[in-house]
């Protein structure tokens, strides 16, 4: 086995050589053309009959780029030495033989005879301590032997090599990601465009509202929409999943929701005619829990359950809340939901804050839960304030809360306060 070569064992000739594909190969960015590159300057180095460029792709090594005597590309495919690449894969080092047919450093192997391969050379192409790959070379000519001059300067261009593979290969991934952020970006952008844009002025009725994404994308949403003979309607949900499948999932189940109570339908009806159709349609396995209620003038809501959190409904004559009653399934995860509808009268100074666990389940440092004993203790000591104003004394709870720990999960409120006809 030939040792690790040195540059100053390099004569003057092929350091000037050397130089020149070094400039080539480091002039490009692009992962291909530098590949191509590669392998162009080392089949100039060696006038070999054939090579081959490796990249180590998880436990193996891929041909890239394969060329022929010429400069034309020929069958990756190609019959190739693998005990000779398989060595210097294990070993890291060089290996140069002008007598493959016989040589007792390794296994003749079928490729070797099949070929009638006579010289071969193959080099490392090392990063650090890391295998970015392998260069592998090849003769069948009975006169066309490599010399260690040969094997020093294609190790040496190896060496230079993998570093210009590594930065293309890191310049493509940094540019892919660019290009996934940007759409990240536009994506949440859309799905921020689908929560309403303004609160709703509704005569006796405050309404005040918060969306918090984990991530760069939610799987939280709510919904605030007027209905016909002065009633609106409120619409807080959960989808199973995060990131841009849920904010898909969110998307489509806004739109059936939204579409089926503009039609008329009732709120249970609403709900299950949204669930029926995200049953049929959706293959993904992700379901999401929603509360939607309809609030009439005079203080009549009616709401349903599709496995939410229950919305918490303070009394402000008495001082008493009480967390609304459970129900139903999540809306997409069975046919024939058993949905029930919630009937309350609200007198003026009462007050209805819908949220998702993002709130109830919020950690501090200490591993302890917000929960919904403090979510009632706050609700308690802002009841007498504007929906507004009620609404950032929740965020500010949580977030004093958890002392600056990140969210761990999307949260969204929506606090409703009636004042009286």
């Amino acid at each position: 086995m030939i040792e690790q070569p040195h540059l100053d064992k390099i004569g003057q000739e092929h350091l000037l050589t050397l130089y020149t594909i070094t400039r080539t190969i480091n002039s490009s960015l692009d992962f291909d053309e530098v590949l191509n590159t590669v392998m162009d300057s080392m089949m100039q180095v060696t006038r070999a009959q054939r090579g081959f460029l490796m990249v180590a792709e998880e436990d193996t090594m891929r041909v890239r780029v394969a060329r022929g005597l010429t400069g034309e590309t020929i069958q990756s495919e190609a019959s190739y030495s693998t005990s000779v690449v398989n060595e210097v894969v294990a070993t890291r080092q060089p290996l140069l033989t002008n007598n493959a047919q016989y040589d007792s450093r390794y296994k003749v192997g079928q490729s070797i005879i099949m070929q009638g391969l006579r010289a071969i050379l193959c080099a490392p192409m090392m990063v650090r301590d890391r295998l970015i790959g392998v260069v592998y070379v090849d003769s069948a000519i009975r006169n066309n032997n490599f010399k260690e001059e040969d094997l020093l300067l294609l190790n040496a261009v190896a060496g230079q090599a993998a570093v210009a593979i590594e930065n293309a290969r890191l310049y493509r991934l940094a540019v892919e990601r660019g290009r996934i952020d940007r759409e990240i970006q536009m994506a949440r952008e859309i799905q921020e465009s689908l929560l309403p844009r303004k609160t709703l002025s509704i005569p006796g009725y405050q309404v005040a509202a918060q969306w918090r994404s984990a991530r760069e994308m939610a799987g939280d949403f709510y919904d605030l929409f007027p209905l016909s003979d002065d009633t609106f309607g409120v619409v807080i949900a959960d989808v199973s999943d995060k990131g841009i499948p849920a904010a898909l999932f969110m998307a489509s189940a806004r739109s059936m929701i939204r579409t089926h109570a503009f039609s008329g339908l009732s709120a249970i009806e609403t709900i299950s005619r949204t669930n029926d159709l995200l049953v049929e349609d959706t293959e993904s396995g992700m379901f999401v829990t929603v509360y939607y209620s309809t609030f009439h003038p005079d203080g009549r809501v009616r709401g349903v359950n599709a496995g939410h959190n229950p919305p918490l409904f303070c009394r402000r004559a008495t001082g008493e809340t009480v967390y609304l009653p459970r129900g139903g399934r999540a809306v997409g995860w069975f046919p024939n939901n058993p949905l029930g509808t919630i009937d309350l009268q609200l007198q003026p100074g009462d007050v209805l804050v819908y949220y998702t666990d993002g709130l109830t389940d919020a950690e501090n440092p200490e591993g302890d839960f917000f929960g919904e004993g403090r979510l009632a203790q706050t609700v308690i000591k802002h009841a007498g304030e504007s929906a507004e104003s009620l609404l950032h004394a929740l965020e500010d709870a949580v977030d004093n809360f958890c002392c600056g720990l990140p969210a761990f999960d999307d949260l969204t409120l929506c606090v409703v306060r009636y004042i009286g006809e």
